[in-house]
This record gives structure tokens, C-alpha cells and sequence, in this order.
């Protein structure tokens, strides 16, 4: 079914610099210099993507829009005002680090005020009924933001700014997250914890990043226990587990909470070649989860669909994962073929691994009583 979808991106936000690293860590020491910046999030996967939708036909079946940065006003319902200082104060002297693994460069404070405003957008849109669904294509990323402190690259908290500016300006009662990044959602999770409006969902690499977390056991707090749902899976897991964990948990969670909009912290980096984690999906993953969320969406709150870019690292693959996720958002087909869909397709796990992984969310399940 053809959709009138959004595809929301500025070009300012390949601008931010994350200055010199080879992968993750700073060069100088033992670190040498790569041939060029080469920082694991590097604009390079954001802008294949766009490339990749451009030269395939996609983007003129999409309706292209930018942004403008979102308010101080805006960032104060979430990040105090001596965080938002410090980060613009760096951000105006040149940049550096303002935690331990989120670099920044010249006027990134305003890049990610726009990456915000993307996200901000692309809700509102969707839900004026401007538009059927909707894709920020925001860097930086948000999901891992606290509060007062940046973690992981990320700098503002993308999603949960764009939920409470919308519940400003429209009557939303009740908002879905599923973050299926391979990182855990953590900055979502904190800022949601104690809340019963907003159900937060995270897929993701058992004690990946933050280090050593699953966090099954958290189910949020006060008001907020039971709206807060994490579902760790073993390195290695493919397909069939992810595909199973959305199915038996994260469509029934869906169906229990009735949300009156569902937004996708999308990350890829869940893919078989990324180099910040050990899964192993590929292109098809992302469609046929996207199929289910949209499926969902369409049944519990007429379609209201947004999708948030977050990680993904290789720069060679994420394009694909991306192009089919949008595919199948506006419901057009590109010509387009992932050219290593066959070769991950052979390295998925052996049976018995899958099945213990598959018990393992199955236990979840129950635990979480759906």
C-alpha cells in the first residue's frame, strides 16, 4: 500500500565533526592516525543512505523536508540549563569532549538542536495527518543522552524532546518507543522510568553498551512500573530471534498499551557488519520488522508511524537496511538489491544456539506477562 511518507534530513547535520579517531578511540598514544577522521559515527552512513534513496528513484516518492532547530524552551523540559551551557560554551570554543564518548566539533551545539528539530517535525506531521509516516534522518544521535550528561555520541535526547514538545501542542496521551538499536536505549529509559504515558521498548546486544547491561529486570518505577520493557539478546543472535522477540513481545506490549503514536529509535547498527557490536541481521530484518511495527500501527492508532535515525556504523551496509525500512514505510519498491543478503543470510546461528535464544524470550515473555 502506497503511503504518503516524510523523509526529514538537513545537510548541516553531516556537518558534525566528532573530530580524529580510528573507530572509537582518539588518536595520539599508542592510537596512529587513520588516513582521515574516521570516528565510528561518521556522516558517511546518513549520507550513503540519502545517496543510495536518490540515485534508486526513492526520494521522489517521499515528501523531502528540513527543520528548524527547536527552542531552548523546548530543551529545558528535559536537559537542565547548566548541561545546555557547558555543551554550547565547547560546541563555541572549538569543540572536544563533553563525555567520555561523545566528541564534538564547532557549532555542533546548533547540529544537534537541529537534529531535534528533524525529529520534532517529522511527529508533528505525522500527527496534523500532514503526513501517513515519518523518517528523521537526525544526527547527532539521541538515545543514550541523560538528562546532564551526553554518553555514546549522543548529545540531546532526540526522541523524548520531539514526545514532550508534541504533548504540548496536540492532545497525545499515549506514545510508544521501540528502540531496536543494538545499544540499549538507556537516556529514553531514565528520562521515561517513573512515567505511565509513554511504554519505552528496548531491543538490544546483552551488556553491549552501556557496558555490561540487559537490564531485564527493569521495568520502571512509581507510576511508570511495567511501561518499561527490555529485552536483551545473546552477540550472535540473527534473524529469526529478532523477528521472534517483536512477534511474541514487542507487538503484544504494543497491543496491551493502545499508544496513540508509535516512534522507532532506528538503528542498524544490529547489522552483521558493524563494527561497535556482534550481530547478525541484515536488509530483510529491517523490512519485515518494519512490516510488523507498521501493521501494528495501522491497527492501534490509525497509522501514526515515525522512525528516528540512531546508530549504524558501517558505512558500506546501513544504507541498505535504511532504503528498505523507507521502502516499505511508503509502500514503493526500488529496483535496488542488497548485494550481501545471500553471504549474511549463511552465517546466521546454528539451531541450537537459536533455540536457547528463542526459550530465553519466550521466559521474557511471561515475565512480562504478555
Amino acid at each position: 500500500m502506497k503511503r504518503k511518507t516524510g523523509f526529514f534530513f538537513d545537510e548541516h547535520c553531516f556537518w558534525h565533526s566528532t573530530g580524529l579517531h580510528a573507530t572509537t578511540l582518539p588518536v595520539g598514544g599508542w592510537v596512529q592516525p587513520p588516513a582521515g577522521a574516521a570516528h565510528a559515527e561518521s556522516p558517511e552512513t546518513k549520507r550513503r543512505l540519502k545517496n543510495l534513496m536518490d540515485v534508486s528513484g526513492l526520494s521522489r516518492s517521499l515528501v523531502l523536508s528540513s527543520a528548524e532547530p527547536v527552542s531552548e524552551e523546548i530543551l529545558l523540559k528535559i536537559h537542565p540549563q547548566e548541561y545546555l551551557t557547558r555543551f554550547k560554551h565547547l560546541s563555541d570554543n572549538g569543540g572536544g569532549l563533553l563525555g567520555k564518548e561523545a566528541p564534538l566539533g564547532p557549532g555542533s551545539y546548533e547540529i544537534a538542536k537541529l537534529s531535534v528539530g528533524l525529529a520534532c517535525a517529522a511527529v508533528e506531521a505525522v500527527l496534523q495527518g500532514e503526513l501517513d509516516n515519518a523518517y528523521s534522518l537526525s544526527r547527532p544521535p539521541g538515545h543514550h543522552c541523560l538528562p546532564d550528561e551526553s554518553m555514546g555520541f549522543c548529545f540531546l535526547a532526540n526522541i523524548p524532546l520531539a514526545i514532550e514538545r508534541a504533548k504540548e501542542r496536540f492532545n497525545l496521551k499515549r506514545v510508544a518507543v521501540i528502540d531496536w538499536d543494538v545499544h540499549h536505549g538507556n537516556g529514553t529509559q531514565h528520562i521515561f522510568w517513573d512515567r505511565s504515558d509513554v511504554l519505552t521498548i528496548s531491543l538490544h546486544q546483552d551488556g553491549c553498551f552501556p557496558a555490561g547491561y540487559g537490564g531485564e529486570d527493569d521495568i520502571g518505577g512509581g507510576e511508570g512500573t511495567g511501561y518499561n520493557l527490555n529485552i536483551p539478546l545473546l552477540a550472535g543472535a540473527g534473524h529469526n530471534s529478532y523477528i521472534h522477540a517483536m512477534k511474541q513481545i514487542v507487538i503484544p506490549a504494543l497491543e496491551r498499551f493502545k499508544p496513540d503514536l508509535i516512534i522507532v529509535a532506528s538503528g542498524y547498527d544490529a547489522n552483521a557488519l558493524d563494527p561497535l557490536a556482534r550481530m547478525q541481521l541484515h536488509s530483510e530484518s529491517f523490512r519485515e520488522m518494519t512490516q510488523l511495527v507498521l501493521k501494528a500501527a495501522d491497527k492501534l492508532c490509525d497509522g501514526k508511524l515515525v522512525l528516528v535515525h540512531e546508530g549504524g556504523y558501517s558505512e558500506a551496509y546501513v544504507p541498505f537496511c535504511g532504503l528498505v525500512v523507507i521502502e516499505e514505510m511508503s509502500g514503493v519498491r526500488t529496483k535496488v538489491t542488497d548485494p550481501l543478503l545471500d553471504f549474511i543470510g549463511l552465517q546466521q546461528p546454528r539451531a541450537e544456539f537459536e533455540l536457547f535464544q528463542l526459550q530465553m524470550l519466550d521466559k521474557l515473555k511471561v515475565k512480562f506477562g504478555l
